[in-house]
């Protein structure tokens, strides 16, 4: 994320709920994905939720960019 982007979530991050949920989700996800990067291989389930999570994680950083945009628009 860029700098700007990271300095609106901190700016509304404690008034807007939906932008808290999200972010902390998304820091989650990134977490989990790392312990699967650190591994050299992974079994074919392993490989699966490693997909999954990216999905998740791409689709919870989308919600944010949206929330973080209605915020730029009233700025």
């Amino acid at each position: 994320m860029e700098r700007t982007d990271e300095m609106l979530i901190e700016r509304y991050i404690q008034q807007d709920g939906e932008l808290k949920q999200h972010v902390e989700v998304h820091r989650k996800l990134e977490f989990a994905l790392e312990d699967f990067n650190k591994r050299i291989y992974l079994t074919p389930q392993e490989e699966i939720e490693k997909k999954k999570l990216q999905k998740l994680k791409l689709a919870s950083k989308d919600r944010i960019y949206a929330i973080l945009a209605k915020y730029r628009k009233s700025a």
